[in-house]
């Protein structure tokens, strides 16, 4: 669209975003300048807007009402990439998104299970949107539905209950259980008999979907994987989440080339268990395509950034690390999961590697790269976890020296061998021993701050925050450090060259952008 119809329509009171589809756009704008002027729909305007404007006329003067949907998303990058998706098909069908605190004819939350705090947010999520609307459709989608089984769709606040691998589907689902609804009534189907739910155990089938824009404007995350083969003696995610699946590579480098054309400067790599791109049962680690697919995306995409999501440490090898050091693109950040630094609980969790391994595997990144961010988790009170072995995990953590780390309390999932496993640890000495991580995680993260002062580095600025009353624009360094420059002008989207010169806030370096 020109400049000018831009500003005229701004001008009228039209308003650009999220409630009309993607394919309504550029016909919208159109539309309305139209109806405004008074001009006939027609010859006039593009044919390839000859079956989009009249929809858009429709929406545009009010003769329809499309039903309003609010998504509510819970848990990992994995499921932001599947709402994302969820909201993309449901806007492009012409649904209308509002925000998740309004009353909405239909909610949707994509529900997590990882933890009691996951069930419980999900189950508190799902009640709170029936309460904002009793005459609303609720749909739960995702994990928790997977693993509640019959119990959870017992669940008053759920009308619609759709599981893992039927995220794909959530268009046609909702729509034939609405027209259900208008025939049949209050008749509870909560899965269609059955249709919207699968044995997530025995499928192959990779769960394909296509993004055009994400809900953040200048980083995506992709989902190139998903299930896990590995059954962590304490993680429930292998029965919600299935076998080890790959997306097709086509689909993906398409997906980011149509993200960078559409403005997007970075992309986030991420799925269940990231490591297992492209390998098929029973490979060996020394087999994964993750590393192909990086340097594909490199070669053949406009990106400008590829950042990775969580790592199997048995992955990092020298020859790995070695092509990952080739690739410029690639964003020295390593999120290395570890969860235990001492070896007993790392056994006991079924984690299938050593201290001594883990370490060797950091000594390799840092071989490569120059003081590369290294995050990770933990997980404190595990059954059997002594005062002693904690103090192992204690020292482990400070000699290795991460940027960052997620600490979690043990939670005891049903049907996992850890739940059952004798020395169960009290919730008060798990509050202890995380609080103790967690200042062990501020100081860690201030000392890795401070060493990028006066260094040059750049900065992907992402949006405007207002500070002790002073505009600046925040972004993240490649590192993945967020930096603030003071300045009025919008930045978002651009990548800046400069210096890190003091602390803004205790998480926020300030940054000098480079004199030309």
């Amino acid at each position: 669209m020109k400049k000018s119809m831009i500003k005229q329509y701004k001008k009228q009171g039209g308003k650009f975003g999220s409630k009309f589809p993607n394919y309504l756009l550029v016909a919208v704008p159109q539309a309305r300048l139209a109806v405004c002027k008074g001009y006939k729909f027609g010859s006039k305007l593009p044919n390839s807007l000859s079956v989009a404007v009249p929809q858009a006329q429709l929406a545009v003067c009010g003769g329809i009402r499309m039903k309003s949907v609010a998504f509510h998303n819970l848990g990992c990058k994995v499921n932001g990439y599947e709402m994302d998706y969820m909201q993309q098909i449901l806007q492009e069908k012409g649904y209308r998104i509002v925000s998740f605190d309004e009353k909405a004819d239909i909610y949707i939350i994509n529900t997590c299970t990882v933890t009691n705090i996951a069930d419980r947010k999900s189950r508190q999520m799902l009640h709170r949107a029936k309460k904002m609307n009793p005459e609303s459709v609720v749909v739960a989608v995702g994990c928790y539905v997977q693993a509640g089984g019959e119990e959870t769709l017992k669940d008053k606040s759920i009308d619609l209950a759709i599981g893992n691998n039927k995220k794909k589907d959530l268009l046609p689902i909702l729509e034939e259980f609405l027209a259900k609804k208008e025939r049949e009534g209050a008749k509870e189907d909560k899965t269609l008999q059955g249709r919207t739910m699968i044995d997530i155990g025995h499928t192959d089938e990779y769960e394909s979907m296509d993004l055009y824009h994400t809900a953040e404007h200048t980083r995506a995350f992709i989902k190139v994987q998903d299930g896990c083969n590995q059954f962590c003696s304490y993680c429930i995610i292998p029965y919600v989440r299935g076998r080890i699946r790959s997306r097709e590579p086509k689909d993906i480098l398409d997906e980011v080339r149509r993200l960078s054309t559409n403005g997007y400067k970075e992309v986030v790599l991420t799925g269940i268990h990231l490591s297992s791109y492209g390998m098929t049962q029973g490979k060996d680690f020394s087999m994964s395509r993750l590393l192909w697919l990086i340097e594909k995306l490199q070669q053949e995409t406009g990106i400008e950034r590829i950042r990775l999501g969580s790592l199997e440490p048995r992955i990092i090898t020298e020859e790995f690390v070695k092509g990952l050091f080739g690739c410029t693109k690639l964003c020295p950040h390593f999120h290395l999961s570890l969860q235990s630094g001492c070896d007993k609980v790392l056994e006991r969790m079924n984690r299938k590697y050593s201290t001594k391994e883990y370490y060797d595997k950091v000594c390799i990144l840092r071989k490569y790269f120059d003081e590369p961010a290294i995050t990770t988790d933990v997980i404190v009170g595990f059954p059997g976890e002594t005062r002693e072995d904690f103090e192992k995990t204690k020292e482990f953590l400070q000699m290795i020296g991460f940027y960052e780390m997620h600490i979690f309390k043990y939670s005891k999932r049903k049907g996992t061998p850890a739940a059952v496993m004798d020395g169960q640890v009290s919730e008060e000495e798990k509050a202890r021993r995380s609080n103790a991580l967690l200042e062990m995680e501020r100081e860690m993260s201030k000392e890795y701050r401070k060493s990028y002062l006066h260094k040059q580095t750049e900065v992907l600025f992402e949006e405007e925050k207002t500070i002790g009353g002073r505009n600046y624009q925040i972004g993240h360094t490649k590192e993945y450090i967020r930096a603030a420059c003071e300045t009025k002008d919008d930045l978002s989207g651009q990548i800046q060259k400069g210096t890190l010169t003091g602390f803004l806030m205790s998480d926020i370096l300030l940054f000098q952008p480079q004199i030309h």
